[in-house]
């Protein structure tokens, strides 16, 4: 196995192994409302500064939820709503393995979590913007870079871009 594979198989088990709390079980009493807003870039903000503290922000994606159209960060005690203006996590990179129609795609998000596309992590690109869903209705907008590697190592077929993970196809867009 080389060093490449080691890390990619690395990361994925890092993800496996993470224990994120049930949000999805907690429906607390008290609902309300925080000045926490989710930039389309992937900054944080509270009471309109900017969240400097990487950890913090690290902490609040895992206890982030959405429910219908909105987002929460959730508690036992407190269910708070808060804004975000595109998707709340950035994949900022994508290690690809393999060749067009057998590749694993394991992306980085700007929130520490490592996703392995796949039929259950879907990429899809809604008017142009790339996006990778993490986890329970949460996604990641792809960056720019990171979605060009991906044209790179995409297949064209009938006039469309695809590229592949795990078994699943992944439309990226047309090719004309």
């Amino acid at each position: 196995m080389t060093e490449a594979n080691e890390l990619f198989d690395t990361l994925a088990k890092l993800q496996a192994d993470k224990q994120l709390p049930p949000v999805h079980q907690w429906h607390p009493d008290h609902v309300g409302r925080i000045d926490i807003k989710v930039e389309a870039d992937g900054s944080w903000f509270h009471d309109g500064e900017k969240i400097q503290r990487q950890p913090l922000v690290d902490l609040f994606a895992t206890i982030l939820r959405k429910d219908q159209q909105s987002y929460f960060l959730i508690t036992p005690a407190e269910k708070l709503a808060i804004e975000v203006v595109d998707a709340p996590f950035v994949a900022i990179d994508v290690d690809i393995r393999g060749n067009a129609q057998a590749s694993d795609l394991m992306f980085t998000t700007n929130v520490g979590d490592y996703v392995l596309a796949d039929a259950e992590h879907a990429i899809r690109v809604d008017e142009g913007r790339p996006y990778l869903h993490v986890r329970d209705g949460l996604e990641a907008l792809v960056h720019r870079n990171v979605f060009y590697r991906m044209v790179e190592a995409g297949l064209e077929e009938e006039g469309s871009l695809y590229i592949f993970s795990q078994g699943a196809r992944f439309e990226l867009g047309p090719t004309a």
